[in-house]
């Protein structure tokens, strides 16, 4: 269970993208979108779930090095909470889309993160294919 950006992650993100216009953009709310959906056949193995972000208790993010070779970024992993309520779209086709937003800026009370994972679904039949999909993200300037 991951969300992948935290505060510091997000704004770096930004500034590595957005050059000299990052400073200027960061100073108003930004958010990061993420689209997901698979690229062939059915998923019957190992769907996406998404956690009711009314439930995650910012607590419960574990701010997580992530390195590859030209930059270290950070996720936040999630521990396990008994009050997260999770979600998933059995069997979501290629024609459908998971929409969710992974980062906003803008600390009201307003839904900041999105919780999500792959996960063993223990009704996948016996010969479900591997699971094939797609992400995209998306900065978001308000």
């Amino acid at each position: 269970m991951h969300n992948d950006y935290t505060e510091v992650s997000a704004k770096k993100r930004v500034r590595d993208l957005m050059g000299d216009e990052a400073e200027e953009l960061l100073r108003g709310r930004f958010a990061i979108v993420q689209s997901w959906r698979p690229i062939r056949l059915p998923v019957e193995s190992w769907p996406l779930a998404i956690c009711d972000t009314q439930t995650l208790d910012p607590k419960s993010m574990v701010v997580t090095e992530r390195r590859y070779q030209d930059r270290v970024g950070q996720t936040a992993a999630i521990t396990w909470d008994p009050n997260h309520r999770w979600y998933w779209f059995p069997r979501m086709r290629r024609d459908e889309a998971l929409v969710f937003k992974v980062f906003d800026s803008m600390t009201d009370g307003r839904a900041r993160w999105t919780a999500h994972t792959a996960f063993d679904d223990p009704t996948s039949p016996p010969n479900a294919g591997f699971r094939e999909s797609i992400e995209i993200r998306t900065l978001a300037f308000f």
